[in-house]
């Protein structure tokens, strides 16, 4: 029954890319622009957790939640000071700016505590558990079952709150929206916090899962959560998870094929092939855009 246990592996890999994909996910349907520095939040949501557990004794529960809340701040201070300026310039301009934020916040974070990686403290007890023949990781069901309550709150908050509303109208249209009264600069700011926080808490279960960190870790994940949002359909909330749900399950069946060399190269053939036959992604639809 190995293929059970790589089922829940996979999985539980994929729901970590589906969390950091819905930060770019959100970003893009609110304001078109793709945030490459969205992977180096998710660096700082680890380094947080890091802290929070090893230097602060704080356990699971607190560090994740200060992990979301760090990040979510970051997140605001990034859209305010690097991207604000930018809504009415071109988009390789927004782009440019993105990966330069991102390489200031690697290169920030390897000035002030080096480059070296970090081991991340066993905070969790790994237990293993028989299902069906297969053993599985107590921390891999602990990893899939937050993600899924994060996604399932990030669900009801898109939908069922006032912000989430004012997110969808700003998404369809800013200054319809704008007319009606919304705050479309807090609109914007409160979908860098969520989608920032989600990276956060995606961090921490990361460092948690793999137990080795660095200020680089976020550079192949963040580039395979914007592959899962590319593969979901950009802008769409729900094809951000499964997107981000079948790249791990992909990964994990390469891996247990022994092609393990391949295993990131898999995330980007993915990414040609659907760029190629289905540009919208899975959940979305072709439209025509004047450049």
């Amino acid at each position: 029954m190995d293929w059970i246990q790589q089922l829940v592996n996979g999985i539980s890999l994929g729901s970590i890319y589906a969390l950091i994909a819905l930060g770019y996910t959100m970003v893009y349907g609110i304001i078109k622009l793709i945030n490459f520095a969205h992977g180096e939040v998710f660096m700082i949501g680890a380094f947080i957790g890091y802290l929070s557990i090893a230097g602060w004794g704080l356990g699971f529960v607190p560090a994740l939640l200060l992990s979301m809340a760090v990040c979510a701040v970051i997140g605001v201070l990034i859209e305010r000071i690097a991207y604000k300026r930018l809504r009415n310039a071109t988009r390789i301009a927004a782009l440019i700016t993105a990966i330069g934020v991102s390489l200031l916040i690697q290169n920030g974070v390897i000035y002030f505590r080096g480059a070296q990686p970090a081991a991340y403290p066993e905070v969790l007890a790994n237990k293993t558990f028989n299902l069906f023949g297969a053993q599985i990781s107590s921390q891999a069901i602990l990893i899939l079952s937050i993600s899924v309550f994060l996604m399932i709150v990030l669900q009801f908050i898109v939908h069922k709150t006032k912000i989430g509303k004012a997110m969808r109208a700003v998404s369809y249209d800013a200054e319809a929206a704008k007319l009606m009264g919304i705050n479309v600069d807090n609109t914007i700011s409160a979908t860098f916090a969520i989608g920032s926080a989600l990276a956060g808490a995606a961090g921490v279960i990361f460092g948690i899962y793999y137990t080795k960190i660095d200020p680089l870790m976020g550079v192949i994940p963040g580039l395979k959560a914007f592959v899962a949002a590319v593969l979901g359909g950009i802008g769409i909330i729900p094809g951000a998870m499964a997107g981000g749900l079948v790249l791990g399950v992909v990964e994990t069946v390469v891996s247990a094929l022994g092609g393990s060399l391949w295993r990131d190269a898999a995330a980007f053939i993915i990414l040609i092939l659907i760029l190629i036959f289905k540009p919208a992604g899975l959940f979305g639809k072709n439209t025509r855009e004047k450049v």
